[in-house]
């Protein structure tokens, strides 16, 4: 029986995380595919530690594995902990945020389970499903790295920086991952697109995006981040 291995990088989230892990535990996923739960505190200082705990006794049927960084050291490395530590057969990526869906898993693993894909991206941005309305630059700074990157991976995707992504496991653990902060999801799909016979499908999924007042974290100063990143692991084929 196969197994997807959920990964949440965390940080200070203790407003959302037990919310983000029920409905994780409510999805019912097809062909009985089981759930690990993978997830991986970044130093929190509030209360996220003691909200997982509390969720892992009250609800004993799921799955769920916690592992804690000492100090700080960023989503990136949060996710190189996650794959590390992950034992499904595929492997996705799920924020704490309540920005993204886990209901729709079943709409990523389809292709897998066809067995036409190797990764599938989630795209916020084809497709017909619910989009929160929010900041205009940030839509048009994601299309733009989006098109950079595909410049450099030879790739149509419509959405490079989405955080759902779903790998067989064996793909995503056979890479050499550095990028400790934001700068994972230009690294790993430069690297991604590099691998001989690679099977990348794009699926449409909705978008619950929060605002700064609301928790989120990520900063132009991230895509500056990106942008190098995608010339560091794109032009120049850095390993």
């Amino acid at each position: 029986m196969k197994t997807l291995s959920i990964i949440i990088p965390m940080y200070n989230e203790a407003n959302t995380i037990a919310h983000t892990l029920e409905k994780i535990n409510m999805v019912v996923l097809q062909n009985d595919i089981l759930k690990q739960v993978v997830v991986v505190n970044d130093c929190s200082s509030d209360g996220s530690v003691a909200a997982v705990e509390n969720y892992k006794i009250s609800n004993p049927f799921l799955e769920i594995k916690l592992y804690n960084h000492n100090v700080n050291k960023g989503k990136g490395a949060a996710l190189h902990t996650g794959i590390k530590e992950a034992k499904g057969d595929y492997i996705v990526v799920q924020d704490a945020d309540l920005e993204y869906n886990p209901e729709e898993f079943k709409i990523l693993l389809q292709p897998l389970e066809d067995e036409v894909a190797d990764v599938v991206y989630g795209s916020r941005f084809m497709g017909g499903r619910p989009h929160r309305i929010l900041f205009f630059w940030h839509t048009i700074g994601n299309k733009f790295l989006t098109q950079f990157s595909n410049v450099f991976a030879n790739l149509n995707l419509s959405d490079m920086e989405t955080c759902y992504k779903m790998f067989r496991a064996e793909i995503i653990k056979s890479l050499y991952l550095k990028e400790k902060r934001f700068g994972f999801e230009p690294e790993v799909t430069q690297k991604i697109a590099r691998i001989k016979g690679i099977r990348i499908y794009e699926v449409g999924i909705s978008y619950y995006g929060r605002t700064y007042e609301e928790g989120k974290k990520i900063s132009w100063k991230d895509g500056f981040r990106a942008l190098y990143c995608i010339i560091k692991y794109g032009l120049f084929k850095s390993k």
